[in-house]
């Protein structure tokens, strides 16, 4: 990999960008086990009346 590719902006917005997506689907996949995992809501007990 030539030396020159580190001093590039260009490449540390592409790394940056690539991190971020990263962190972002780690973000999601989290949330939507939690919703996954959580209990349903009673349905047994109606709440309009």
């Amino acid at each position: 990999m030539p030396a020159g590719w580190w001093q590039d902006s260009g490449t540390w917005i592409a790394l940056g960008v690539s991190v971020l997506f990263l962190v972002v689907a780690w973000a999601m996949h989290r949330v939507i086990m939690k919703v996954l995992k959580g209990t349903p809501p009673n349905e047994s007990t109606p709440t309009d009346e």
